[in-house]
């Protein structure tokens, strides 16, 4: 059937609305698929309607205009188009059953070329979620979703890559590791993610001293001429049906194992890595809520690792309170570099940085890892490293901590009684955090003053919200008094006494 087509940016998703006379002609209904025909062909997701649109047009979604190579006015064919086989094959993993190779890569192409609706997109992460993938189908998730984008190609050279499981706010740890581990000869082309549903994502604070958007070629020409690179991975097309798959997931408030297990070493094989460290944070309100499901995640991460031929190594870290005392991009990057310059507080983000580092020296063949790591940071040769992989990304190679300054806005969270610091709830200080602006607003946040097990008197400052906005930093300590993040409890949890009759 031709038909007259208009293109309007109703959706990022291919869809196709016809009147519903015209989709009778075609024997089309509401959620079907159509085949659509100009100078390129695709397949859309049928709408149909009496009231939106006339007979004789198809009003299609701009993301077809590349795809088809037409414009407004053209003629387009349109005809009935059955549903690609994926769509059983997802079926399939819903019903529990284990999938090939060739189905698994079947659906990964299908996302990538918009064949798949989101809706069909969401019943394969909920069949996921529920029923879950064997290391072998996770392997082929993992090598499907690499094969549809960029691969860095470093030769026969070994590459080091780290990456934490996330979820513990504040683990600002990662210039520190590729620091050290570039200053002791390795090569680390380090890509990192913005936040998605935290305060700071590593590249958020990252871009606060220096560019992280680099083409693929710009992270190989860096890595080989520094040893170091601070990138966001999505500023390359590396395994971009995960970034599209992650869109999906949010909003549904789920993080199947095997799309998370798939998506890190997706993004681990696409730059060339032969040798990973994993951090696992594990404590209540982080992805990983005990030691023992910690343990499953390390056994599938080397597991996997096995499988796609990269050698994996797991640290199970403590993320029962925030890493340091910075939380949103300025504070965090201050504290980073302030480590890097000499200071050794907070010792938490020292020792998780140089215990992570020396799992990747030890690796690289270098003994003694932590050691060794804790005696290039010391010696300055992490900073000298550090300052000259931001220069390579176009920062200030004299970049100080001192240079960096929250937001002008500062509102004070003082403790209502006295006591010890029994616990700080991670999720709330991210709200906290969120709520005065962060990521967003680079100079907005959450310094902690105190943490776990410290004594604290009636007036004390736990925290300090910082912001670039008035009003997000009031509104902030409005939700900090609400949800007391911080929890103080007296040594004496309950008295227990005898009750005497008297004579």
């Amino acid at each position: 059937m031709k038909i007259r087509a208009r293109f309007l940016d109703i959706s990022a998703e291919p869809l196709a609305l016809m009147h519903a006379e015209d989709a009778a002609k075609i024997g089309a209904k509401d959620n079907d698929r159509v085949k659509i025909d100009a100078k390129a062909s695709t397949t859309a997701l049928l709408n149909v309607s009496d009231t939106f649109g006339s007979p004789g047009e198809v009003i299609l979604s701009g993301v077809l205009r590349r795809k088809i190579a037409a414009e407004d006015g053209d003629e387009v064919g349109v005809s009935y188009a059955s549903n690609p086989e994926s769509v059983r094959s997802i079926r399939r993993k819903m019903d529990g059953e284990a999938l090939s190779r060739e189905e698994i890569s079947a659906i990964v192409r299908d996302i990538l070329e918009g064949r798949l609706s989101k809706i069909e997109i969401s019943a394969w992460l909920t069949a996921l979620y529920i029923n879950g993938m064997d290391l072998d189908e996770i392997a082929a998730f993992t090598e499907s979703m690499v094969d549809t984008g960029d691969r860095v190609d470093f030769g026969a050279a070994s590459v080091y890559d780290f990456h934490s499981l996330g979820g513990v706010p504040g683990n600002k740890i990662t210039p520190i590791v590729v620091s050290i581990a570039a200053s002791a000869g390795l090569m680390i082309p380090k890509t990192s993610s913005r936040a998605i549903s935290s305060a700071c994502g590593t590249s958020d604070f990252v871009e606060t001293f220096c560019n992280v958007e680099l083409r693929a070629d710009e992270l190989k020409r860096i890595s080989q001429e520094v040893g170091g690179v601070l990138a966001w991975g999505g500023s390359m097309n590396l395994a971009p049906v995960d970034d599209m798959v992650i869109s999906i997931e949010h909003p549904l408030g789920i993080n199947p194992r095997a799309q998370m297990l798939a998506s890190i070493l997706s993004k681990k094989l696409a730059i060339g890595a032969t040798h990973l460290v994993v951090d696992i944070p594990t404590g209540q309100g982080t992805k990983v809520p005990t030691f023992e499901v910690a343990k499953e995640y390390a056994r599938d991460l080397m597991g996997l690792g096995e499988r796609l031929n990269v050698r994996v190594e797991c640290a199970i870290t403590y993320a029962d309170q925030p890493v340091g005392n910075a939380i949103g991009p300025i504070l965090e990057a201050r504290e980073c570099i302030r480590i890097l310059e000499g200071d050794r507080h907070p010792s938490s983000v020292v020792e998780k940085a140089c215990e992570l580092a020396g799992m990747i020296l030890e690796m690289g063949g270098i003994p003694n890892g932590g050691e060794r790591a804790r005696e290039i940071l010391s010696s300055g040769k992490a900073l000298e490293k550090f300052r000259q992989i931001v220069a390579a990304q176009g920062g200030d190679p004299g970049i100080k901590s001192a240079d960096l300054v929250p937001g002008r806005h500062v509102a004070d969270v003082a403790s209502a009684k006295s006591g010890y610091v029994h616990s700080i709830k991670n999720k709330d200080i991210v709200a906290v955090a969120k709520a005065a602006g962060a990521p967003a607003d680079k100079g907005a946040g959450v310094l902690l003053h105190k943490k776990k097990g410290q004594r604290v008197e009636k007036g004390d400052l736990l925290f300090q919200i910082y912001g670039d906005n008035e009003a997000k930093v009031a509104r902030a300590k409005e939700l900090a008094e609400k949800y007391q993040p911080c929890e103080i409890e007296g040594m004496l949890l309950k008295k227990i006494t005898s009750v005497k009759t008297v004579a």
